[in-house]
């Protein structure tokens, strides 16, 4: 058996941890606004379809979701350090190959390999800082640290991305990731200490395999769904593949000995509510990203430093409260901080419904300000009550699991929102295009060219003295669906906010939610898991 007991080390030690820990984390979530605000230009250098953008961003989430519960416990089995620098050069090499891409399909490629690095080093950072700082209470200090670098990672993207497309062609974007990874993968060579799990854990393939089945196939579903027709052969299989996966993962967990999330965990109602606050609120977060970058590109025909700059109002308001919560957490209680964070963050989402084609940037901020606080408010507790709600032993799978759903969200956030936006503009753009004078067979042929080949299809038509037309009809119908979104987004956070309130009910608590999953030794030394009330 493996047993490893909490690191009582010194601070040097510790501080050492977090540095890493946090390094980590802003190298697994670089990708996500960088790509995001390149997606314009990624789509006219390789002619990309808007479907085939929502790939460029899943095929980065997809395999974050998918193996995140297989990272944590390959780290619990042979190490996490040797795991955690594995990470990093599975971002190193999906940074090289999306930067050498000359396709959208060499770049996905790129993509699942950084995702997959993501996917590695999120369990593992957060089991890093678990192992070091076994007291909850200074361990939601350091976990706020961890949350702030995700931020950071968000903010710096879109800059970084602006000014390398300023002067460069969009592949650039990804070199950051490659000397940041390597020279990380150095250091912990020398600043980490190894642990591994107290007690004995197995690879559980049953699991594994029907988890990535049942989420890949969900996600193609949804984005093709979208993109042709939800009743087309190919959608309803991946849809039908998917339940059965799921049923096949739930019925594989349950009889496993060594299973890679213990269900029982969900007997938990504060592992439960964070879990799904997790999923709901990452879906409308980053599918709102993936839409906010084409509506500067496409309707108000920014570029990316423009861009960025906007976005970067969402992601510094984050870090700015991100701080001050993680000191608030032992005073205000998780129910209070996570539901008043998406409450906020709901209303933001609301009031993004009445911008328009020339919403100045001003009018645009005072809108955004409040999703990054309120997304900066709930971020910290929120994996900080995942983790407090098991025993110390139990937090990397908790840990894990709760990054698991939250990635499965942000799977799903650019395939579920991207699907509406493109299925609610399309129906609208010939009678945009109309009230524009683009009538007959003019309009006939511009609308059919959207149909066929996206939104974007319509930028890249020889249109002459009809361009500006054309495009302001382009724009209006990319804002019929935008406002489809913005409700949809909204009202999902506000389900997240509900499910805060009602599986959080004890407000006495920051932490557990006063209830926790114990374990005790199973035959051979596997690890069982039940809910305890204290």
């Amino acid at each position: 058996m493996n047993v490893t007991t909490p690191a009582s080390g010194s601070a040097d030690r510790r501080a050492a941890t977090l540095v890493m820990a946090c390094l980590g984390a802003f190298v697994a979530y670089l990708p996500v606004t960088t790509v995001a605000v390149s997606l314009p230009a990624i789509q006219s250098a390789l002619g990309a379809t808007t479907a085939q953008l929502s790939w460029v961003q899943d095929a980065f989430v997809l395999p974050m979701a998918a193996f995140i519960l297989t990272a944590g416990v390959v780290g619990d089995v042979h190490g996490r350090k040797k795991v955690f620098q594995a990470g990093l050069l599975f971002s190193a090499a999906g940074a090289v190959v999306a930067l050498t891409a000359q396709s959208v399909q060499v770049l996905w490629i790129g993509q699942a390999l950084a995702g997959l690095g993501a996917a590695t080093l999120l369990p593992i950072t957060l089991a890093l800082i678990s192992h070091a700082v076994p007291d909850h209470r200074e361990r939601g200090k350091f976990i706020g640290l961890w949350a702030t670098s995700l931020m950071a990672a968000l903010a710096v993207g879109p800059i970084v991305a602006g000014v390398i497309l300023d002067h460069f062609a969009w592949r650039w974007i990804y070199l950051l990731a490659i000397p940041v990874s390597l020279l990380a993968t150095v250091f912990a060579a020398r600043l980490l200490t190894d642990s591994r799990a107290p007690y004995e854990r197995r690879l559980d393939w049953p699991g594994q395999i029907t988890a990535t089945l049942a989420v890949t196939a969900l996600v193609y579903g949804v984005i093709e769904g979208g993109a042709d027709s939800f009743t087309a052969p190919k959608v309803l299989t991946a849809l039908a593949v998917a339940v059965v996966a799921g049923v096949a993962f739930v019925v594989a967990e349950r009889r496993s000995d060594s299973p890679m999330l213990d269900l029982a965990l969900f007997r938990s109602p504060a592992f439960t509510a964070t879990t799904l606050v997790a999923m709901i609120a990452f879906l409308a977060l980053i599918g709102f990203f993936f839409l906010l970058s084409l509506y500067f590109g496409m309707v108000q025909q920014l570029d990316t430093l423009q861009a960025g700059w906007r976005m970067l109002v969402v992601t510094a308001c984050a870090i700015l409260v991100g701080g001050p919560v993680g000191r608030l957490m032992h005073r205000v209680s998780a129910r209070v901080l996570i539901t008043g964070g998406l409450v906020v963050a709901s209303a933001s989402l609301f009031s993004l419904t009445g911008v328009g084609a020339d919403t100045s940037f001003v009018s645009l901020a005072w809108r955004l300000a409040p999703l990054g606080l309120g997304m900066g408010a709930v971020m910290t507790p929120m994996t900080a009550t995942a983790v407090a709600s098991v025993p110390h032993h139990l937090a990397g799978m908790a840990a894990a699991g709760n990054n698991a759903f939250r990635q499965l969200g942000g799977a799903l956030g650019p395939a579920v929102l991207g699907a509406l936006l493109t299925t609610r503009a399309l129906d609208s753009f010939p009678a945009h295009l109309a009230d524009a004078g683009m009538t007959g067979a003019a309009g006939e042929r511009i609308a059919t060219a959207a149909d066929q080949g996206g939104l974007g299809a319509v930028a890249a038509l020889d249109l002459g003295a009809d361009t500006g037309r054309v495009m302001g009809a382009l724009g209006e119908a990319f804002l019929d669906g935008l406002r489809l979104c913005l409700t949809v987004a909204g009202s999902l956070t506000l389900l997240a906010a509900v499910v805060a309130v009602v599986l959080l009910r004890r407000p006495g608590s920051a932490g557990a939610g006063h209830t926790q999953v114990a374990a005790s030794g199973g035959a051979g030394g596997a690890a069982s898991v039940k809910v305890v009330e204290v």
